[in-house]
């Protein structure tokens, strides 16, 4: 595989991940997809018209792989990653720390709130 060699996510849309391979040459790379160490089939690799070097890549996402909790879904050719995509199903973790994060902004709000309130009353 040549060097410079990008796949970019554009969208994941119908249970399709779409993305743009770039730096190719003339001909795309074999991909594979790899989930739980297990390859996915259909993936779909096309030349974008107009565009030499850089082709449209589709990965239809099976319905019976999504399953509670984090899904990683890793898109590789010769052995090199190329790119990724998470998928999240189910209810959110309790230590998912998207999930922490957000309770960190929720409270820092309020702590904000409650000192700007102090302040206005304090200097009054």
């Amino acid at each position: 595989m040549a060097d410079g060699v990008t796949l970019t996510q554009t969208r994941i849309r119908a249970g399709v991940w779409e993305g743009v391979l770039t730096g190719a040459g003339p001909t795309a790379p074999p991909l594979e997809v790899i989930h739980q160490e297990r390859p996915l089939g259909g993936v779909l690799v096309s030349p974008v018209p107009g565009r030499e070097g850089n082709f449209s890549v589709r990965v239809p996402i099976p319905s019976d792989v999504l399953n509670e909790g984090v899904q990683t879904f890793l898109i590789r050719s010769a052995g090199v990653k190329l790119a990724h995509f998470t998928i999240i199903t189910g209810v959110a973790m309790e230590d998912d720390l998207r999930a922490e994060i957000d309770l960190l902004r929720a409270e820092l709000d309020m702590l904000k709130r409650a000192f700007r309130r102090h302040c206005l009353e304090t200097t009054g």
